[in-house]
């Protein structure tokens, strides 16, 4: 057999290491985007559950590609679009049609979230990726600033943000309603975790590819625990409650209060890390700093099911059993994702809202088809959402290695201690790497 590689396998390493092969048979991303008119070439790389809701809410544009490792869970997404290539693997999916696609939706586990992410951007593919953004902070870093170098259309899957409920909450923030802001709260019931890896290894599903859906992660036996769903808890593979549900609720504050990164994160729960699992209670406390004129701000995130802060102001807690509590100096605002109130109440009776400033979103999907065809930015690209997303993960770092995390973020360091170094970057299984 001769040792020189072959032509596929050429054209494959320099897709993977960016080197530019690719970019001479492709469309080529801003400024020379495709026409408003124009239909987009999408293919989806996780197609089942959310990943077939992402792909729908894209369907005005050509469906071309479909990736999926569990052949049973992508059914109904290959059902309803036949037109569209089949692949497990999304590195052939890169290798053969890499000159067919114009963009690209990520909807898999955190997990394998940043690998066919970067391989996409690096040939200059347009990306949308569900929330939180990646598995761990540096892969976050990663992503956003390889989304800036190839200058191409992202959005994060915090479909909220689209909404006019956190719109007219960001104007009253924003206008002054409850005055200067110093303290938010933002709390979820829920959580999960805290349970230990399961003994019996029950067989391998037909139709499921288990070793392309562990991916980067450690190899282990499978079970029904992790997949389609479970793996949230699993450190593995998710980041818990936090992960799920922080870039959702976090966002909120992040959009008024104009956030970035903390410069301090310290994490607590009743119960002690788990090493395979996360915790269904914990608390967060992120400390960010001063941005022009506006002060420091002291984020507490809760969830479980009794963790959460004490608000008199708020008549009937049932109503909100999640939400985001901001403190002003004249008042104070709570919110969730459908819905907002001042407080108290009886002081905001006769209250005159300010104008609607922020103008309607065409759609979460829709602003991020539009930003690949124009060059416009979205509300959630990933220089506003890889900061927030940051965040929200170095909560998980700071309990893992149980202590406050005094965070130098341009460096990705935690100063006062170094451990949080193997939680800031993981190690990925032989065989698959995220830089070219």
């Amino acid at each position: 057999m001769s040792g020189r590689p072959s032509r596929r396998e050429i054209l494959r390493n320099a897709a993977y290491a960016g080197i530019g092969i690719w970019a001479f048979r492709n469309r080529p991303a801003w400024p020379q985007a495709p026409s408003p008119n124009e239909r987009l070439n999408i293919a989806g790389i996780g197609v089942g559950g959310r990943g077939l809701e992402n792909i729908r809410a894209c369907q005005s544009e050509n469906i071309v590609a479909l990736c999926d490792v569990d052949e049973k869970r992508a059914r109904p997404a290959f059902e309803q679009f036949p037109q569209a290539r089949r692949f497990r693997d999304f590195r052939v999916m890169f290798d053969q049609m890499a000159n067919e696609i114009d963009a690209v939706v990520v909807s898999t586990p955190d997990h394998t979230h940043a690998i066919p992410a970067a391989i996409a951007m690096r040939l200059g593919k347009h990306c949308y990726c569900e929330k939180p953004l990646t598995h761990s902070v540096y892969e976050c870093r990663y992503l956003t600033e390889l989304a800036a170098k190839m200058k191409v259309a992202t959005q994060l899957g915090t479909q909220i943000h689209a909404g006019d409920n956190y719109r007219r909450v960001v104007e009253l923030v924003q206008s002054g309603a409850i005055g200067e802001i110093r303290e938010v709260h933002v709390w979820f019931a829920g959580g999960y975790g805290g349970m230990d890896r399961p003994k019996d290894q029950p067989p391998v599903p037909e139709g499921l590819d288990w070793d392309l859906w562990l991916g980067p992660a450690p190899y282990r036996p499978y079970h029904p625990v992790y997949v389609p769903a479970g793996w949230r808890a699993w450190w593995d593979f998710g980041n818990g409650t936090l992960g799920d549900f922080g870039c959702h609720y976090m966002d909120l504050p992040f959009w008024a209060l104009k956030l970035s990164h903390p410069v301090r994160v310290a994490a607590s729960s009743p119960l002690p890390p788990h090493p395979e699992t996360t915790p269904p209670v914990l608390t967060v406390v992120y400390e960010f700093p001063a941005r022009g004129d506006l002060p420091p701000v002291t984020l507490t995130w809760y969830n479980g099911s009794k963790n959460r802060p004490e608000v008199p102001e708020i008549k009937d807690p049932n109503r909100w059993p999640n939400g985001v509590l901001f403190v002003g100096s004249k008042g104070k605002l709570v919110a969730d994702y459908g819905k907002h109130q001042l407080l108290p109440e009886e002081a905001f009776a006769d209250f005159k809202r300010p104008e609607p400033f922020i103008p309607p979103s065409v759609g979460h999907h829709q602003e991020w088809i539009r930003a690949c065809k124009t060059g416009e930015k979205t509300t959630c690209d990933f220089s506003y959402s890889g900061p927030l997303t940051e965040a929200v993960l170095l909560g998980n770092v700071s309990f893992r290695v149980q202590s406050p995390l005094e965070w130098d973020w341009k460096n990705l360091k935690a100063t006062n201690c170094p451990e949080a170094d193997r939680f800031v970057r993981r190690e990925y299984r032989q065989g698959w790497k995220l830089e070219a």
